[in-house]
């Protein structure tokens, strides 16, 4: 019996841990280029990168344990049950419950440690990330600003600069623009030759400018302008303070017995609130159990499936559970049930369906492989009995005359039956991963949603349409580490089963074997390069909207009439307070002219009005005034009821740029947009980098699948687990490489186009090299 157990808990476990590194490792992609780039332009030392990393893992975890323990389960037992040793073990007088008791071992580990996890470690570790996000981001701000960009994360500040370089500790900004507008209608504006931004503590920033000058006005005497110039000067920057954050911790940061004792101290709302969050915490660990019980009667029973049928099960359980958690959950916020039952519904369903199973699994075991899509029945032929129809089947043809005259995937010469027979292992095990992670995405989406849904009374039709919207791009983000699992279990399920010995017995060389699978990933990546000129664009646009439904904000706009600071054309910044896009007007319009060589102001113009006229191609400006100015003197003023200035030649069209993401443009869109914006003034590098990844991106899809061909013929001589290990291993290494390369082209470390395809070079190399190596 000993034997057997380590047996059964090794098969059980190697799988629930490839499943956990392999879902965690999905949704902890989504922080990876952050975490790159902090260390990339070496703004936050290497203890506090790890220590975000470190931060990021146990909230997953909350979500992938309880998962990995029914992937192990399922797909663990029906590769036993597939292989007839389920079969064996039962004969010899284990029963279901038998193989309970041994499989309680694994779900009662994994139970702790899911619960140390949803108890103490994750609320700790985002409190912990909440604390070190506040420490660092006085060392941080200095990066956020952008070179030619109108940076307004300061309060009551905008700040420019025309260029910026790293240095040991921060970065030092040159020709800096500093608006003060606490006063919006009249901005206190300071220039600089040179600017270093310096942390103070936790809350506070202090601005070092250099060789500049201060520009005052009075509002109510418009005669009276200010000058005052100075070598060097020193701005405080007070940014929110940390106290002032204590009443907006997520709940998901906060403690669990502070949690508890918080609840009994709140009013109604917040208390359901509170307590739903902490019932939460024992019921999603707890569904590692509950998920446990349901999955050993289902794994049991599938003889014929193996692990393509644990794998669908898994895929069906995991939805199943995590939406009736969320009805739960949204019943308890809405006050309909307790907060407990709301937390604990999907346990108590997964609980009684789970002892059905078992008690059905006891008297009579369950026979899943009898459930067979209606498509793979062949249909009967008409007018001949049934007893007559078997007998044909059976007698009137050899086995590989049936083999040759069966039903094809496809009908011409090329590919070959052969060829068949690897696609459709191939797109099958293609569905049910996609299907795989398209279902962890979605249920990770939606939980995070869940509280502004509920909060904002979101209907569901919209949030339908929003899952529906943010699905494809969710796949194409996952697009390369699923052909890489999908090529490396397809072939290494073949070599397992001798199938690839026995086709290269023919005289079928290894390269002609895999070529249809690298026809259809190239196909698969030729799909991705039209869904992202074509279909992506539009679906991101409307995620986008409805994102911000269900977050509360505003509906975006696309035209941005309240971006109030512009860079003209001619060396000019525009400053307004109003500008209507319908009719072409501006209120309380300022310009400052700017000297290249100097960075100083050399002309000043303000106007209450401003109306573009059609007739003449200019700019008519009604009551204002204009400076001109040399250093610290005012070489001339005068003011003006009308007036003209041809030199100021943007057409309105200019300040009706649109705002957009480079996710909701396509290759040309995205090329026009950086040319529009480049003339600007505005810092493309980012930009040019996405707009070179559009190219390089679904290229990627085919070099995966071609370097996991090597792997899946070598590695999974040892097993079908080392091989999907192998598939993470790599797919670590490639999101690691190409955050990386991509967060250097955002500093300008690198050329955009080396940046976007130097994963792509890299990985075709190794890959081609591996092929050739390959014994044909």
């Amino acid at each position: 019996m000993r034997i057997l157990t380590r047996y059964i808990l090794r098969e059980v476990t190697s799988h629930a841990l490839i499943g956990a590194a392999i879902f965690t490792f999905v949704l902890f992609t989504r922080d990876l280029g952050h975490i790159l780039e902090l260390v990339v332009r070496a703004s936050a030392p290497l203890p506090s990168v790890a220590d975000i990393f470190f931060y990021t893992v146990p909230l997953a975890l909350t979500y992938t344990i309880p998962m990995s323990v029914l992937v192990g389960i399922l797909i663990g037992l029906s590769r036993l049950a597939a292989d007839s040793e389920i079969t064996a073990m039962r004969a010899s007088g284990m029963g279901v419950w038998s193989f309970g008791r041994v499989l309680a071992i694994f779900v009662a580990a994994a139970w702790g440690v899911a619960l140390l996890n949803g108890l103490y470690l994750a609320p700790w570790s985002l409190a912990s990330l909440g604390r070190l996000e506040d420490q660092l981001k006085g060392s941080q701000a200095s990066y956020e600003v952008q070179p030619r960009v109108f940076y307004e994360g300061f309060p009551k500040l905008v700040l420019y600069v025309q260029d910026v370089h790293s240095a040991q500790g921060g970065a030092v900004w040159e020709d800096v623009f500093l608006a003060d507008i606490s006063d919006a209608a009249n901005p206190r504006i300071t220039l600089a030759r040179e600017g270093i931004l310096v942390p103070e503590g936790q809350d506070r920033l202090h601005l070092h400018l250099t060789s500049g000058s201060t520009h005052e006005t009075d509002p109510a005497q418009a005669d009276h302008y200010q000058i005052s110039t100075f070598l060097e000067t020193d701005i405080p920057i007070d940014l929110a303070s940390s106290d002032t954050k204590e009443e907006q911790t997520p709940v998901k940061a906060i403690s669990t017995r502070e949690l508890y004792d918080r609840a009994r101290s709140v009013d109604p709302v917040s208390k359901r609130l509170y307590l739903i969050e902490f019932y939460n915490r024992f019921a999603l660990p707890t569904a590692c159990l509950v998920l446990a019980m349901v999955g050993i009667p289902l794994g049991l029973s599938s003889k014929k499936s193996g692990k393509s049928g644990g794998f669908v099960l898994t895929i069906v359980l995991v939805f199943v559970y995590y939406f009736v958690s969320l009805i739960g959950v949204s019943l308890a916020k809405q006050g309909r049930v307790p907060p407990a039952l709301g937390a604990w519904l999907a346990n108590i369903v997964f609980f009684a369906a789970a002892l059905f199973l078992l008690w059905q699994a006891e008297r009579r075991p369950l026979s899943l492989s009898a459930i067979r899509l209606a498509w793979k029945r062949e249909p009967p032929p008409a007018n001949v009995p049934a007893q007559e129809r078997r007998r044909r089947r059976r007698d009137g043809s050899t086995a590989f005359e049936r083999a040759s005259t069966r039903r094809r995937m496809f009908s011409a010469s090329f590919p070959t039956l052969l060829d068949d027979y690897v696609l459709r292992d191939f797109f099958i095990y293609l569905g049910m991963i996609v299907a795989a992670f398209l279902v962890l995405l979605l249920v990770f989406t939606l939980f995070e949603l869940l509280g502004d849904i509920l909060r904002n009374q979101t209907p569901p039709i919209v949030v339908v349409e929003y899952l529906l919207n943010a699905s494809p791009y969710l796949l194409y983000s996952v697009a390369p580490l699923i052909m890489l699992l999908t090529v490396l279990i397809t072939f290494g399920l073949m070599n397992r089963a001798n199938e690839i010995t026995a086709i290269k017995a023919t005289g079928t060389s290894v390269y002609r074997i895999v070529t249809p699978v690298l026809v259809a990933s190239a196909m698969v990546a030729t799909g991705l390069f039209f869904a992202d000129q074509f279909y992506l664009p539009h679906t991101n646009k409307r995620q986008e909207a409805l994102h911000n439904q269900i977050k509360g904000k505003p509906a975006q706009t696309y035209l941005r009439p309240d971006r109030r600071w512009i860079f003209g054309q001619h060396n000019d910044i525009y400053y307004y307070q109003f500008f209507d896009t319908d009719r072409d007007q501006f209120a309380n319009l300022t310009i400052f002219q700017l000297d290249p060589a100097s960075f100083a102001i050399t002309q000043r113009i303000h106007a209450e009005r401003a109306h573009w006229a059609d007739s003449m191609s200019r700019w008519i400006y009604e009551q204002g005034w204009e400076r001109s100015l040399h250093g610290a003197a005012i070489a001339s003023y005068r003011t003006f009821d009308v007036s003209t200035f041809p030199q100021l030649s943007e057409a309105p069209s200019y300040f009706k740029k649109e705002v957009k993401q480079y996710s909701e443009m396509n290759y040309e869109e995205l090329r026009r947009y950086i040319r529009d914006l480049q003339q600007s003034g505005f810092d493309v590098v980012r930009l040019r980098v996405q707009l070179n990844e559009k190219l390089s991106y679904p290229l990627i899809t085919l070099i995966m699948a071609a370097l996991a061909v090597p792997f899946s013929l070598s590695a999974a001589r040892k097993g079908a687990i080392t091989g999907v290990a192998v598939a993470v291993v790599i797919a670590v290494v490639y999101t690691v490489l190409s955050r990386l390369f991509e967060a250097m082209g955002n500093i300008s470390e690198l050329p955009p186009a080396l940046a976007a395809w130097s994963p792509d070079l890299i990985f075709s190399l190794v890959g081609a090299y591996l092929i050739l190596k390959i014994p044909t």
